[in-house]
């Protein structure tokens, strides 16, 4: 029988391996889903909620851009999805009053750096924060 294994990995460790039914994730070219027996494929990974279907119910993550890959897994009729995420977070583990925050310091920083007609280093990395802070409690609320 094939089967579907997922990975989620950023640079520090893997955050979500096992056996899944299903793998939900957006590309820049929208929407898609990896099932058993997908064909190869690699891609990038917008920022967005990433689903992976299990048999016990689905997992959510909080992917800030990255990239996947579907390939052949180790075992025979076993397919390996792969989501590298330089950012990722389990929507469950979450906490809504420290994105709150972010959020709330960096549209303040945007603030500050609107002033300015050039855009700085700093108004991009607050931007970028923002977004963050903004995916993260949109995914919150979703649960």
């Amino acid at each position: 029988m094939a089967t579907l294994k997922v990975e989620i990995v950023t640079p520090e460790a893997p955050l979500w391996v096992g056996e899944a039914t299903a793998l939900i994730a957006r590309s820049s070219e929208g929407w898609f889903t990896v099932l058993p027996q997908h064909m190869d494929m690699v891609g990038d990974v917008v920022p967005s909620v990433v689903r992976v279907g299990t048999d016990e119910g689905e997992i959510a993550v909080a992917v800030h851009g990255g990239f996947f890959q579907v390939a052949p897994g180790e075992v025979e009729d076993e397919t390996l999805a792969t989501v590298l995420a330089g950012i990722a977070e389990k929507v469950s583990e979450i906490d809504v009053a420290r994105a709150q925050a972010a959020k709330e310091s960096a549209e303040a920083e945007i603030a500050a750096e609107s002033r300015n007609e050039q855009e700085t280093t700093a108004s991009v990395m607050a931007r970028a924060a923002l977004e963050r802070a903004e995916l993260r409690l949109s995914a919150a609320k979703a649960l």
